[in-house]
């Protein structure tokens, strides 16, 4: 079929604002990873745009050589990991007990579980139980006290309130229990909610760094994003990292924001493309009720 001359030109003009879109996305990641090669003299002078000027690696040489960037960054792997596996455990129960009509009392406990999310116990209080349960200094500080998010539960609940019952009355029949129907059935056809359940927990996990602000007090125990947010507080942080001279000090002053924003990136973008094909089925499938 010939395509009209009008629908050729719907689509030149449409690509031109998909890439114009492209562009002002991409603009300011692009001038942070330019700024964080360039030099400082250009960087304060605001002549850094698309391509580094100055070339330099000083502050990355700083903050890679020092050995508690490396010791809190493998804290973060770990609080990301132990954080993202057990939101996903309590979220994938939880949300599929609620999606079941012949749970008992599910309505109070759906409403129980939005309660939570507008009203909350306060700052003092959460401080005050952390520290009773003894979890002051360790990783269940961190991963525990945020563990379900009712914001991704409600999303998964709809999800398996979507899927055919056709499928569980078939594997009841064949002797599953309830356990082996969500392991065994469910689970499976559930890739695209988990990964991108899975993504959100990772990524919230690995950005978090007020926890660990609270609740942790040895340097031994920091997530990278402390660290480098006590990099960037100031020229305490940057001396404790290894700047010795004043001139090495000016340079990592004037890049440390855009250094630290890459290097906390890095892995998220890393892992972003194995999932990006789950994310949009995953968000529409579980929020559109069929």
């Amino acid at each position: 079929m010939k395509e009209s001359r009008s629908y050729k030109v719907f689509k030149v003009c449409n690509a031109i604002i998909l890439l114009f879109v492209v562009f002002i996305t991409l603009y300011p990641f692009l001038n942070v990873v330019a700024q964080s090669f360039s030099g400082e003299s250009y960087i304060n002078s605001g002549k850094v745009n698309l391509i580094p000027r100055g070339f330099n690696l000083d502050t990355y040489k700083t903050v890679t050589k020092d050995a508690m960037f490396w010791t809190n960054y493998k804290n973060t792997v770990v609080y990301s990991v132990v954080g993202t596996a057990i939101s996903m455990f309590l979220t994938t129960i939880f949300a599929y007990a609620l999606s079941k009509k012949r749970l008992v009392g599910r309505k109070f406990l759906t409403m129980f579980a939005v309660f939570t999310m507008f009203f909350n116990g306060g700052l003092i209080p959460n401080y005050v139980l952390i520290n009773s349960l003894g979890f002051s200094n360790t990783i269940w500080a961190i991963v525990i006290p945020g563990a379900i998010s009712i914001y991704n539960m409600l999303i998964m609940k709809s999800f398996f309130e979507n899927m055919p019952e056709e499928l569980e009355e078939a594997a009841a029949i064949d002797g599953l229990n309830t356990y082996g129907m969500l392991f065994r059935i469910v689970l499976p056809l559930s890739k695209a909610v988990i990964a991108t359940m899975v993504l959100f927990y990772a990524v919230g996990h690995w950005n978090s760094w007020f926890p660990a602000f609270l609740y942790l007090d040895q340097k031994e125990l920091f997530p990278v994003t402390i660290y480098l947010r006590n990099m960037i507080a100031g020229a305490t942080g940057v001396t404790s990292a290894g700047a010795t001279s004043a001139d090495n000090l000016t340079q990592i002053s004037a890049n440390i924001k855009s250094v630290t924003m890459v290097l906390t990136i890095l892995p998220i973008l890393t892992i972003y493309p194995f999932v990006q094909r789950y994310f949009v089925t995953g968000i529409m499938l579980g929020s559109v009720k069929q």
